[in-house]
């Protein structure tokens, strides 16, 4: 069996001030993106000896143009056969509850949103559909920090397994 080789990442969702709407992306600018008419929080790939912190940071200010300034680790997902190519995908996701300047016009990545957080852990927003299993998670103020694995296949969770630390 060859080793655990993921694609490491960072995924942050950002709350507004008063803490009722979070921050999203609706996919809609590349062509064949498998993101593509999907909202997602903001994050991306890790750089080569780049920590998770400063990967989450730089990857929320390129996407949003805003700055993080508190923010706390909430879990991490191991997405395995995620990818186009059924690749794996490590995720360390973030929280971001405080942030400072202004967001941009338009985001290479899509189209930014302040999306009510009701409507986040609703149905109704298309999303990845593994994502509703973890994105409870991100703002239950019970939960201090979980760790999930999501297994994909031919683009469909196929599982879910969670370890919760509660708060």
């Amino acid at each position: 069996m060859s080793p655990y080789q993921p694609v490491l990442a960072t995924l942050a969702y950002a709350f507004d001030a008063a803490r009722r709407r979070v921050l999203m992306i609706y996919k809609d600018s590349r062509l064949g993106d498998t993101e593509r008419s999907k909202y997602n929080g903001v994050g991306g790939k890790l750089e080569p000896g780049e920590n998770v912190v400063a990967g989450m940071r730089r990857e929320f200010t390129e996407e949003t143009g805003l700055t993080a300034t508190v923010h706390s680790l909430r879990g991490t997902v191991s997405w395995p056969g995620f990818g186009p190519n059924q690749e794996s995908w490590f995720g360390f996701v973030f929280r971001v509850d405080a942030w400072t300047g202004r967001l941009l016009e338009h985001s290479p990545e899509g189209r930014l949103e302040w999306v009510d957080l009701d409507r986040v852990l609703s149905s109704e927003l298309p999303m990845w559909p593994g994502d509703r299993h973890f994105l409870p998670l991100v703002f239950d103020p019970t939960v201090a920090s979980f760790h999930g694995v999501l297994p994909y296949e031919n683009g469909r969770p196929v599982g879910w397994e969670v370890d919760l630390t509660p708060a």
